[in-house]
């Protein structure tokens, strides 16, 4: 991966020579008609905030094609060449995107970099009970560190933390429109903050807050901020698919044994496994959208953090009491 990075990069200056060297998976930037900025995201709620604080006076890109996971995510000239051209790159920081430092360091363009992990206090990814251990000697102690958990924006506090911070940066940027992206930071940071709210008012009036995922779970963040309590296959980060007849036995039972009624699987997941255990428990399934990336379909008719969020609460609203 590195090495073909390093020579993705020995070639920037053909790629820079032959416009549009190649299709990328770089999304159409958002336009505005007095754009100034030109700023880079990775995944969809850096390109969610970015675009909300900033409005006409940048064109803002998603460097994740729509569908695809970022841990797998590969890199193309193209994508690179965006990344050396643009005033602002915005990326996570963590395991997902670690090609990151390489581009970075190659194209000279670690001074425009904002890493969102820097916005927040950070929590550490842990191995709950039950839980699919990403190593195959299966070592590890309940509540070891796996590491940090790079899945900060499931929080939604902390998504108005890295608006606000996007919106700082954007001022010292293009000091002759700092007024605006403080306006615009601070809109999108009180509508993330009335969704906090909400999501805080139904948990304060849940009994019980126990959730089952078979699936992996990168809300950490989400289940700190609300006090829940959960189980799931894998480990966020994790990239197995497939947990170990004790995994999913042990998720069964514990669907059955507190009578969970829900069991609950991620965006782009085949949910397989959630579909075994809640078959198996007599329970329902529901999707928890993570708001990683969106579908090509999600992105055409405008969906953001917010609303995606939206959704997920209201199938909470369904699925627990």
């Amino acid at each position: 991966m590195k090495r073909w990075i390093a020579l993705c990069c020995s070639a920037l200056s053909l790629c820079l020579l032959l416009a549009g060297c190649g299709t990328g998976g770089e999304q159409s930037p958002t336009e505005g008609e007095n754009a100034s900025l030109r700023i880079v995201t990775t995944v969809f709620p850096a390109y969610d905030f970015a675009r909300a604080v900033a409005g006409e006076h940048a064109d803002v890109t998603l460097l994740l094609p729509p569908g695809t996971e970022s841990h797998s995510y590969e890199p193309t000239p193209a994508d690179i060449v965006s990344v050396e051209e643009c005033d602002l790159f915005i990326y996570l920081g963590g395991e997902s995107d670690a090609w990151v430092d390489t581009i970075l360091d190659s194209v000279g363009a670690s001074d425009k970099a904002m890493r969102m992990i820097d916005c927040v206090d950070l929590l550490e990814e842990e191995t709950v009970e039950g839980m699919e251990a990403e190593h195959e000697d299966h070592d590890h102690d309940l509540g070891a560190v796996v590491g940090y958990d790079e899945h900060v924006w499931t929080s939604p506090r902390n998504a108005a933390a890295i608006t606000r911070a996007i919106g700082a940066r954007l001022e010292e940027l293009d000091a002759a429109h700092a007024q605006d992206y403080a306006a615009g930071a601070e809109a999108y940071a009180g509508q993330l903050e009335t969704l906090d709210g909400e999501f805080r008012t139904f948990f304060d009036g849940v009994t019980d807050k126990t959730m089952v995922f078979g699936d992996r779970f990168p809300l950490r963040y989400f289940a700190e901020e609300y006090g829940i309590n959960y189980y799931a296959a894998f480990p966020g980060c994790s990239t197995q698919t497939e947990p170990s007849a004790a995994t999913v036995a042990f998720l069964t039972d514990k669907v059955r044994e507190e009578g969970i009624s829900t069991v609950w699987y991620i965006e782009f997941s085949n949910h397989l496994v959630a579909d075994s255990i809640a078959e198996a428990a007599e329970a329902d399934t529901a999707l928890f959208h993570t708001c990683h990336n969106v579908s090509a379909e999600d992105l055409e008719n405008g969906a953001t953090y917010i609303s995606l969020m939206e959704g997920n609460l209201e199938r909470l609203r369904q699925h627990m009491h």
